[in-house]
């Protein structure tokens, strides 16, 4: 593991959380995006952030480490900058596919940054339902790799229709 991680510390309260920098890093994101796709036997995945300038490169590492675990081709719908209400309509909108929300928030010279797992039914991953699957992943460095290129996903951008007071 080039940068690691404490992973007790990390990977809890649904996903992975921390300060940046510090505790957590833009790496943790690609790995927990491939943990979740693999644990999750994930075809397709929904992926939003709450828009704060820091969670968009986290947001993109994990839409590519999505895109790169083992044999699955996920196709993940990235929905960018949305509320959190905004993200569960989305993924109750692709009833078999789990979701990453993340947030971040200053924080005293730092970032609050959390990567909420969501399974297929829209629930917040913890230690019974995959969570401890992904911090044993980390911890051991196996995180899942692509078996060829034809196995890798895509990212698409999220298509929904516009509601009221919504910019084109």
């Amino acid at each position: 593991m080039l940068n690691p991680i404490d992973t007790a510390a990390v990977i809890r309260n649904g996903g992975a959380v921390g300060r940046y920098p510090g505790q957590i890093h833009q790496g943790v994101a690609w790995w927990i995006g491939a943990c979740l796709v693999v644990t999750q036997k994930a075809r397709q995945l929904v992926v939003a952030h709450n828009g704060h300038p820091a969670i968009a490169d986290f947001a993109h590492r994990l839409c590519r480490g999505a895109t790169n675990a083992q044999h699955y081709s996920c196709a993940v719908h990235y929905m960018g900058g949305q509320s959190e209400e905004q993200f569960l309509t989305g993924l109750a909108e692709l009833p078999d596919a789990p979701g990453g929300w993340l947030t971040a928030s200053d924080a005293e010279g730092a970032i609050d940054v959390c990567l909420r797992l969501h399974t297929r039914q829209g629930v917040v991953l913890d230690d019974t339902n995959g969570l401890a699957e992904i911090r044993k992943l980390i911890a051991e460095d196996h995180v899942p790799i692509p078996v060829n290129d034809q196995a890798r996903g895509s990212i698409e951008l999220w298509r929904h229709p516009l509601t009221p007071g919504d910019q084109p």
